[in-house]
């Protein structure tokens, strides 16, 4: 009886000291990832898509914040050449890439990831029943566009030139997504914006298709820029761009594959 006693208190010293030992002596802690700021200029008609793409990137990378500069590519160019720091730069044309990589300020060559052809944008109901490029360049329409610089302008004007069809908007905007605007508060009749402007407002504007559009569409091309702040993150961004997620998101979006 008294060896059993003997062995049974001393296994249940044994367990209190195991116990002891793993409970005194704390697991190391994981250090958090440092903090790290990703910045992306993009054009304006990327906004809600790589809005989603940029959260998705954040849950994916801890600590990564995703800074996103939306305007006409041509502003963003300019803004770039003369020195705006930035990781990653997309653009709505090759020529307004062109730009850049004229400088010699991107990493590598850039990379077509998408395409997109312009649509007409009328307010719901298209009250001036507008359904060819044609009915644009009507006196009594009030008609929308992109400024000539602009991806989207250029577009409309190579629209133009194809079509023989001059119009005399009654603005011309630096993105598409002041066009969109002029068409959702009433200020114009119409606007030339891309068809995924049009997906992402819903039914605050309804879109017209016309098959002159064909004839000017659009590559987007996407590059990380030399001397980026955050490289690896901007090579890892382009990844995601290009891969299969954000192919699926682009083409959600309404952008054709490139």
């Amino acid at each position: 009886m008294k060896v059993r006693a003997l062995a049974a208190i001393g296994a249940a010293s044994a367990l209190l000291l195991t116990a002891c030992g793993s409970g005194g002596t704390a697991a190391p802690a994981t250090p958090a990832a440092a903090p790290q700021t990703l910045t992306v200029l993009a054009a304006a008609s990327l906004t809600e898509t790589f809005n989603a793409l940029g959260k998705q990137f954040e849950t994916d990378h801890p600590g990564v914040s995703v800074k996103f500069n939306y305007a006409g590519s041509s502003d963003l160019a300019q803004q770039i050449v003369n020195g705006a720091p930035a990781d990653v730069f997309a653009a709505a044309s090759d020529a307004t890439m062109k730009t850049v990589t004229d400088a010699n300020l991107t990493a590598a060559k850039p990379v077509t990831f998408a395409k997109n052809v312009l649509q007409i944008a009328t307010p719901p109901g298209n009250p001036k029943k507008i359904a060819t490029f044609a009915d644009l360049a009507e006196p009594d329409v009030k008609v929308v566009v992109c400024a000539p610089q602009v991806p989207c302008g250029a577009a409309e004007q190579k629209i133009e030139k194809a079509t023989g069809t001059a119009l005399k908007p009654v603005s011309q905007e630096s993105d598409v997504k002041s066009v969109l605007s002029k068409v959702e508060t009433g200020d114009a009749d119409a606007g030339l914006v891309y068809v995924t402007d049009v997906n992402s407002a819903g039914d605050k504007v309804q879109g017209v298709n016309f098959p002159e559009a064909s004839q000017a569409s659009t590559n987007y091309p996407i590059a990380m820029l030399k001397n980026a702040p955050a490289g690896d993150l901007a090579n890892q961004f382009l990844t995601t761009v290009t891969g299969e997620q954000g192919q699926k998101a682009l083409e959600q979006a309404g952008f054709a594959k490139p």
